[in-house]
């Protein structure tokens, strides 16, 4: 990976819907794009950077409803949490941009890797679970339903 990629994607991150783990595939590459801003550190890096921060941002916002709507439609038990969890995300992402904006203290490579440590694990862990109660339940989600 020395592409300044820091993730690939992995069959075992799929939940088994094509649309979501397209989803997810971008997510993985735009945090890889961040990381490449931050090994380039020049001036175009940062405007860069900044450029994919914002992408991040909305893409971000528009999966998680893609997400949410899914779990509503099923009926997932732990919608509240898992949409707790992208808030806090959400939070956590806005607070680094407008830090970054701002001229604050951010380290991009920090923040790049708490992305990549969110993104990985709530994908590797906490989304496998409406994956797994979809399949134990027999339902079909189309790409209309998201």
């Amino acid at each position: 990976m020395g592409d300044g990629n820091v993730i690939e994607w992995k069959s075992a991150y799929s939940v088994g819907i094509s649309t979501i783990d397209a989803q997810h595939q971008e997510l993985i590459n735009l945090t890889n794009c961040l990381n490449q801003a931050c090994i380039n550190g020049t001036e175009t890096g940062r405007v860069y950077f900044k450029k994919v921060m914002h992408e991040l941002v909305q893409y971000v916002k528009f999966h998680f409803s893609a997400e949410e709507k899914i779990m509503e439609r099923i009926g997932f038990p732990g919608l509240a949490e898992h949409k707790k969890e992208h808030e806090d995300f959400v939070k956590k992402v806005l607070e680094g941009v407008k830090n970054f904006e701002s001229g604050k203290a951010i380290v991009p490579n920090t923040f790049v890797r708490y992305l990549l440590d969110w993104i990985v694990t709530h994908i590797a862990k906490t989304d496998q679970k409406y994956g797994i109660f979809i399949a134990n339940n027999d339902l079909k989600i189309l790409p209309e339903d998201i």
